[in-house]
Order: structure tokens, then sequence, then C-alpha cells
């Protein structure tokens, strides 16, 4: 098993990687289609708000405050999901970009998840 700091700097480097394809992935969109600045804009703030809320949660000071922070970070990569389905479904991005960052929004909300269920004892 990995010791647990390692695993932190893991998933810090993770949710970094995550937030710098999104800023990628928003830099490459249209923004003179106003369906994809708009919504662009919103996936740029909660898929960086994954790592900004992982780092506050790694440094966290009690169970409970890692533990708002690592459930925001799921709520985060939830909504990122939510705007990367948009601009699919409605806006017909199709690209891998997209594709990459939505699955691994999923993988992050699995792990997060996880961390959450194993910080409550559940």
């Amino acid at each position: 098993m990995i010791p647990l700091e390692e695993r932190k700097v893991l998933m810090r480097k993770r949710t970094k990687a995550f937030a710098s394809a999104v800023v990628r992935f928003y830099i490459g969109l249209d923004k003179r289609r106003e369906e994809l600045r708009v919504l662009g804009k919103q996936v740029l703030r909660s898929g960086t708000s994954v790592a900004a809320n992982y780092r506050e949660g790694s440094r966290a000071r009690s169970a409970e405050e890692f533990i708002a922070k690592i459930e925001q970070c799921t709520q985060e990569a939830d909504e990122s999901q939510l705007w990367l389905e948009l601009l699919r479904d409605d806006c017909g991005i199709d690209s891998p970009a997209l594709t990459y960052l939505w699955q691994e929004s999923d993988e992050l909300i699995a792990i997060f998840v996880t961390m959450a269920k194993r910080a409550k004892g559940d």
C-alpha cells in the first residue's frame, strides 16, 4: 500500500493535471459562439475548483474539514460532468479532450466518494 503522504502528493498532481486539462480545453473552445463561451466558463470554474478544494482538503485541520472539502470536490467534479455533457449533447462538441475530461471527472468522483466514506468510517 502507498503511504498516506505519497497518496496525497499523487492526488494533488492528478487534480492539478485535471484542472490544467480543463484550462486547455476551455482555451480551445470557439468563444465567438455564446453558448460555448458561457458553458466553457462554467466547466472552467468547476473543473479548476476540484484541484483547489483538494489542496485545501489535503491540509485540513480536522476530519470534518477534510470530509467537507472532499465532498466539495465530488460536487465540483459532478458539476463539471454536467457542463461537459451539455457541450457534447447540445453544442456538438465532440473531442478527445472532452471525452478524457468526462472520464477523468468520473474516476475522480469515485475516488472522492471512497475517501469521504473512509474518513467517515462508513
